[in-house]
């Protein structure tokens, strides 16, 4: 089932779109924190946004350049602010398509199945598998971490140590299961290994901006705090 997103603060309108979508056999989600919809959004991933441009804290314009700062899922701005101005600004910030107010929702509708088909039916370009924890996502079809708008490649075991970490978070993760991870076993593995391992990431990380993100549970693992 596709898993639609709304980012529109005015609840009549966002009623009426749910209804419709609900009807089609969508799974449908309204962003409830305006301030953080960035993480609304990693926590639902969905395979498509709908985004209002006017909204509280911070515009549409904003979200939409965080979203594609993660994540190329599709996104339609719908507003009253139809001015050609807006529509260009839209799609320069990462939009794919712009639907003036009011609008017709069988139009509306019929965007959205265009879009979902040409996304994820023709294209093995399909939604990212977004991981967030305070600020840090992890992007487990490219084995990245965006923080703060900038963008961290990983090698093979650093992304399987944090991938662990993130599934795992503000939880303590053993020492044998990080090996288990890494190595898919718990048998001839040297513990040194895995300590060079999570401190060159830890300094990775502290460069990156992500200070004093892994914490080390002396003699029980390591957590994500």
């Amino acid at each position: 089932m596709y898993k639609i997103l709304i980012v529109e603060d005015d609840k009549s309108i966002a009623d009426i779109i749910t209804k419709n979508l609900v009807l089609w056999g969508y799974s449908v989600e309204n962003v409830k924190d305006f301030n953080n919809v960035l993480k609304e959004f990693s926590l639902f991933l969905p395979h498509i946004v709908l985004m209002d441009i006017s909204l509280p804290f911070f515009n549409g314009y904003h979200w939409c350049e965080k979203i594609r700062e993660i994540s190329k899922v599709p996104i339609i701005f719908i507003s009253s602010a139809a001015e050609n101005i807006n529509m260009v600004m839209a799609m320069n910030m990462g939009a794919d398509d712009f639907i003036a107010k009011p609008f017709d929702k069988n139009v509306l509708t019929a965007k959205i199945n265009a879009l979902l088909r040409r996304t994820y039916d023709f294209s093995a370009a399909g939604n990212m598998n977004i991981l967030e924890h305070k600020g840090a996502f992890l992007n487990t079809d490219e084995n990245s971490v965006t923080f703060n708008g900038k963008k961290l490649l990983l090698s093979k075991n650093e992304y399987r140590i944090l991938l662990c970490l993130f599934e795992n978070k503000e939880k303590v993760v053993s020492r044998e299961k990080l090996m288990e991870k890494l190595w898919q076993t718990d048998q001839f593995v040297d513990e040194n290994t895995l300590t060079v391992n999570v401190n060159r990431l830890r300094k990775k990380l502290d460069e990156f901006g992500l200070k004093d993100f892994i914490e080390t549970r002396f003699g029980v693992g390591y957590m994500v705090k």
